[in-house]
C-alpha cells in the first residue's frame, strides 16, 4: 500500500474528489455530497480508492433519488390532506401521514447516517 491509501482521508480530500468529479457543483452541492457520502460508508479511508468512490456514489445518488421521488409524490398528499379536515380523517389518511413521517425519517438517515425512527 502507499502512503495515500493508508493516510486517513478528511472531508477537504473528499471535496476534492468531489469537485473532480463535478468541477462545476456549487460549494453546498459539494458539502452535502461529502455528507451523504461519509455516511453511506463505514470509513472515508475507502474512497481513497477510485472504484469505491464511485460505487458509493452512484449508491447513493440513487437513494437519494429514490428518497427524492417519494418526498415529492408524498408531497402532494399532504398537500390535497392539508386541505381537508383533520377531525374526519379516515384510515388512509392517517396512513399517508404514516408514510409520509417515514419518506421523511429516510432522507435524515441519509444526513445523520443511523436510523433516526423505525416506522
Amino acid at each position: 500500500m502507499n502512503q495515500q491509501t493508508t493516510k486517513a482521508m478528511s472531508c477537504a480530500d473528499l471535496a476534492q474528489q468531489i469537485e473532480r468529479l463535478q468541477p462545476h457543483a456549487e460549494p453546498q452541492d459539494v458539502a452535502r455530497l461529502c455528507l451523504l457520502l461519509a455516511n453511506s460508508v463505514d470509513g472515508l479511508h475507502s474512497l481513497r480508492e477510485q472504484r469505491a468512490l464511485h460505487d458509493a456514489w452512484k449508491r447513493t445518488g440513487l437513494k437519494l433519488q429514490v428518497a427524492t421521488d417519494q418526498h415529492a409524490a408524498m408531497t402532494e398528499e399532504l398537500e390535497a390532506l392539508a386541505a381537508s379536515d383533520p377531525k374526519s380523517f379516515t384510515q388512509d389518511q392517517i396512513w399517508i401521514l404514516i408514510r409520509a413521517i417515514k419518506v421523511q425519517s429516510q432522507i435524515l438517515q441519509m444526513y445523520v447516517g443511523h436510523a433516526l425512527l423505525d416506522v
